[in-house]
């Protein structure tokens, strides 16, 4: 390295131009729906954890450990260039398929109202490995495309194994009874196969497809089905299928326009199923009302176009679709959980993003939030000297770097 290349970098350096900040709007909106929730978390869960833990503060002091964890696993993430993850995507993909396997193993997999999706960990409580998921399949599809960007757009080699990985993602979570995780998985990897440049028109047939799956799903299964009664009528059985949407609706409805005040729900002591994790929703309304719900409804709406925001000035493919897949996770879960609460759609059993009681999903989710702030950080990056000598010097590479004599790729830029 030359002496004026070494000034350049330390002048860059003094200068504070050697990167742009982070998404700072970004980095506040997930800590504000963070704190929010351990707000509701504490309100909707102390008389549970009264009677079944004798410590009302139980489930609080858990899910403050899990965020606590999940802000430093944001604060690292942030800090790792996602490109590192490409070497292991495909087994990292791996080991998560094994651990939602390793979920129907007796004495592995802890069953819990009928359900085999999470591992036990001791003190540490459970994992459910399908959150895990998320964030790994995204990465893992955002590097599969990455590497064959040029035949993506083929029905016979882009499509068709699209599928399979999609068929295979989906296998593992209906061998696990999750359709509501399952929904959430599908957006998702349709968003990086979209954002990677796949055909609209594929995309098209593929949810029509998979909507007559889900139908054939739901029709099959009684329990389904019940629930897809007390959608269209929760008041019909208020004493049994439509038990717990009737006294959501309950719920939302009595919090009126300001609320009944925190901490003086009425639902969360043992009206309401489910109060301090997928329908914490219901308790928020009650709560603060209509002004605490659009409040968290916006919330929601301004990580939605920050992270897609994000996505649209990532520097390469791959961290377009990384960015992509985060943002439609955090997004989608936290439409399907509301509008399932307020009976806009058939009840599906996913919790709010950042805010339902759930350690490991809290602090998966958070991990996630810092993988996509650092694809926004190098988004974001300022046009240095140097940069821009690199740029000049790379004039149609798709990496922006300048070629030396016995450098190699970086894994899974297209070649």
């Amino acid at each position: 390295m030359s002496l004026g290349t070494l000034a350049v970098d330390l002048r860059e350096r003094l200068s504070g131009r050697v990167r742009k900040p982070g998404d700072r709007w970004l980095l506040l909106i997930t800590l504000l729906l963070t704190g929010a929730g351990l707000a509701m978390v504490l309100s909707s869960s102390q008389a549970l954890a009264y009677v079944e833990e004798h410590f009302a503060l139980y489930y609080f002091v858990r899910q403050a450990f899990f965020a606590v964890l999940g802000v430093s696993a944001l604060w690292v993430l942030s800090r790792i260039d996602y490109h590192r993850y490409e070497r292991w995507a495909l087994p990292g993909a791996a080991a998560v398929a094994v651990l939602m396997l390793a979920t129907r193993l007796p004495g592995v997999g802890v069953e819990i109202n009928g359900a085999r999706r999470w591992l036990d960990l001791g003190p540490l409580g459970t994992l459910q490995p399908s959150e895990l998921a998320k964030l790994v399949f995204t990465i893992f599809l955002a590097v599969w495309i990455s590497r064959r960007q040029e035949r993506i757009r083929s029905f016979r080699e882009g499509f068709v194994p699209f599928c399979a990985i999609l068929a295979a993602a989906i296998g593992l979570l209906l061998i696990q009874k999750d359709l509501g995780t399952s929904v959430v998985m599908c957006a998702i990897l349709l968003s990086v196969f979209f954002a990677g440049g796949g055909r609209l028109s594929h995309l098209l047939l593929l949810a029509v497809v998979l909507g007559a799956v889900f139908a054939i799903l739901i029709l099959a299964v009684s329990y389904r089905s019940s629930r897809l009664g007390a959608y269209f009528d929760p008041f019909a059985h208020p004493q049994g299928t439509g038990f717990q949407v009737s006294q959501a609706l309950i719920g939302i409805g009595s919090g009126g326009l300001t609320g009944v005040g925190l901490g003086h729900s009425v639902e969360k002591y043992f009206w309401l199923p489910e109060a301090d994790t997928d329908f914490i929703f219901a308790i928020i309304g009650e709560e603060t009302g209509l002004i605490g719900t659009t409040l968290v409804l916006l919330g929601f709406v301004a990580l939605a176009v920050r992270g897609y925001r994000a996505a649209i000035r990532a520097p390469d493919p791959t961290g377009t679709m990384i960015a992509a897949g985060i943002t439609t996770w955090v997004s989608v879960q936290a439409l399907v959980n509301m509008a399932s609460v307020t009976d806009t759609v058939p009840a599906v059993g996913v919790p709010l993003p950042f805010i339902s009681y759930g350690g490991s999903a809290l602090a998966i989710t958070l991990a996630a939030m810092g993988v996509l702030l650092n694809v926004a950080a190098q988004g974001g990056e300022a046009i240095t000297p140097r940069r821009r000598r690199d740029e000049t010097a790379d004039l149609g590479r798709r990496d922006r770097r300048a070629f030396a004599a016995g450098a190699r790729r970086r894994p899974g830029v297209p070649r």
